[in-house]
């Protein structure tokens, strides 16, 4: 190796590659539409392809829609690094992507710094981390990681009926070029560069945040069963109203979860009612609840609440809770975090340890390989939103301490 792959990575190829797969699935207030397994996620898979291609990485996707570029050298369980392409629907232009395209730089450095890896180094999307199209979310890396059955995902369907299964087969004819790997690890190691999503680090004037764990999250599909009425004829106490149901079950959970600490992360962010017709009384409510905790005993004691708030406050209405996930609290390995500082350490680059609030695909590959994050800033703490940004000098320096963390690690003989 003839210089540090860091002195190599190109902010200006960085910020091209990240503004490119901005224009895919391009919002008219400058943010990023481009749901799991659309027609939009597929193009962004295509251009990173010939990204790779250009480079001399072979692209591939597995059966769960996890995609793929290789740096086929060495031998044994590959290095991997990256997180996804996929967003919310008013999502910012640099959640999940950043991570992929840093990756890419990183190893476009590694190349270009002589680096003859002692093993395979692949980049990675995961296929819906953000479970905005069909939850729950992080389908990719959980079926990849061995947390989920390939088959327990595949019947999910979104809005409009369609399912994984057929969204999969949609996206694969999308990409005919792209050949087919067998699903599953386990890597040799597995990093993700992520923006923050969050104010800590533009507070503390940080660059680059060594991130500790990720809280705990469960997330819930509650499904409220009324009987449809006639607004003007049916009398109140006749009445099955589902929608009341539902909001008054909203407003126990809210108290009932409630602390004054504001650890608590308690959000309804989907509500679903039927028929949606002005002069009708709902007969059925769908909604989704995703509750958080950063102390893994405490999440699990207020989410055996969920279900008994909910039929409490059913009232004359039927209520079925199915927990879609119970993610527990971890901390990724004290080894791989040490990489990361010692790594900005000798850029000289500010540094701060911080737990992740929000859930990221490494949750999934932490239990089969050392895994570990880095953050970058997100300006006001914004994201999910079209006004997402950060820095590019900030996106610049995150690539630099993950090309020479990625570096060193595919240089050894050793487990990280």
């Amino acid at each position: 190796m003839n210089a540090l792959p860091s002195r190599l990575v190109s902010q200006e190829r960085l910020m091209r590659r990240l503004m490119a797969m901005a224009r895919i699935g391009a919002t008219a207030s400058g943010g990023v539409d481009r749901a799991a397994l659309s027609a939009e996620d597929a193009a962004a898979q295509a251009l990173l392809a010939e990204w790779g291609a250009a480079l001399g990485l072979d692209a591939t996707r597995d059966a769960a829609g996890n995609f793929f570029l290789r740096w086929e050298a060495g031998a044994g369980a590959p290095l991997v690094s990256g997180s996804h392409l996929d967003s919310q629907p008013t999502g910012g232009r640099y959640d999940g992507v950043y991570g992929v395209i840093a990756a890419l730089e990183a190893v476009q450095a590694m190349r270009e710094a002589g680096l003859a890896p002692r093993r395979p180094v692949e980049i990675v999307a995961w296929m819906n981390e953000e479970g905005s199209r069909f939850a729950p979310g992080m389908m990719g890396s959980a079926v990849y990681g061995g947390a989920r059955a390939l088959a327990e995902i595949l019947p999910a369907r979104d809005a409009a009926g369609v399912s994984v299964q057929h969204a999969l087969a949609a996206t694969a004819a999308a990409l005919p070029g792209i050949a087919a790997r067998p699903l599953g690890g386990p890597p040799y190691a597995y990093i993700e560069a992520h923006i923050e999503q969050g104010p800590e680090l533009e507070r503390a004037h940080c660059p680059v945040g060594i991130v500790s764990g990720i809280q705990g999250k469960h997330t819930f599909h509650v499904t409220v069963q009324g009987e449809a009425a006639h607004a003007g004829t049916s009398a109140r106490a006749e009445r099955r109203d589902a929608l009341l149901a539902a909001t008054a079950m909203v407003q126990a959970l809210a108290r009932a979860l409630h602390d004054e600490a504001d650890i608590v992360k308690f959000t309804v962010g989907r509500f679903d009612v039927t028929p949606s017709a002005p002069s009708v009384v709902a007969s059925r409510v769908v909604f989704s609840i995703d509750l958080r905790h950063p102390d893994s005993a405490e999440l699990r004691r207020l989410s055996a609440l969920v279900a008994p708030v909910c039929e409490a406050a059913a009232g004359p209405c039927a209520v079925e809770v199915a927990r879609l996930s119970a993610a527990d609290s971890l901390t990724f390995p004290e080894a791989m975090r040490a990489r990361l500082r010692r790594a900005a350490d000798r850029l000289g680059l500010p540094r701060r340890d911080l737990l992740s609030a929000a859930g990221h695909d490494a949750r999934y590959l932490h239990p089969v390989c050392p895994s570990a994050m880095l953050f970058v800033p997100s300006r006001d703490g914004i994201t999910h939103n079209e006004a997402e940004f950060t820095e590019p000098a900030d996106l610049y320096a995150g690539a630099c301490v993950l090309a020479d963390v990625l570096a060193e690690l595919a240089m050894l003989e050793e487990q990280p």
